[in-house]
């Protein structure tokens, strides 16, 4: 299965922030939006980093609350994984386990074209299955 399927399934709309919003603007987008992460983009509009609830936690602890005020692009991440609709699940998984991270931008032409996260992997994966095992119990029955 490639990412064009599971973006077909789940939609391309991805919460974004600006490299200069406040952490504090991230933690409602990030609330308001009820997902782990967010798509930092450019002036551009082009994929400038990643930031994750995770970041936010171990930056806080470490700097304390003044934090909340400093700008996004302290804290995300900038080198950021991303993938093409045409990649596929599997090896959007490997890449997703070797780099320990939870999600994974989509880009087109250097434009983000969607999200996928550890959970919308799980689920393709789960379909796949659910598949699998439904039509091995129809062989099964046409004996």
């Amino acid at each position: 299965m490639r990412i064009a399927d599971v973006l077909r399934s789940k939609g391309t709309l991805v919460a974004t922030v600006a490299p200069d919003a406040s952490v504090t603007e991230l933690l409602a987008g990030l609330a308001e939006h009820n997902v782990g992460a967010m798509v930092v983009l450019g002036a551009d509009e082009a994929v400038v980093g990643i930031v994750s609830e995770r970041d936010v936690v171990r930056r806080l602890h470490d700097r304390g609350p003044e934090l909340l005020g400093r700008p996004v692009s302290e804290i995300m991440t900038t080198l950021v994984a991303t993938c093409t609709p045409e990649d596929s699940v599997d090896h959007l998984s490997v890449v997703m386990t070797e780099r320990r991270i939870r999600h994974v931008p989509v880009v087109v032409d250097g434009r983000l074209a969607g999200i996928v996260s550890i959970g919308d992997v799980v689920k393709t994966r789960l379909n796949e299955l659910e598949e699998r095992h439904d039509q091995l119990q129809a062989y099964i029955a046409q004996g």
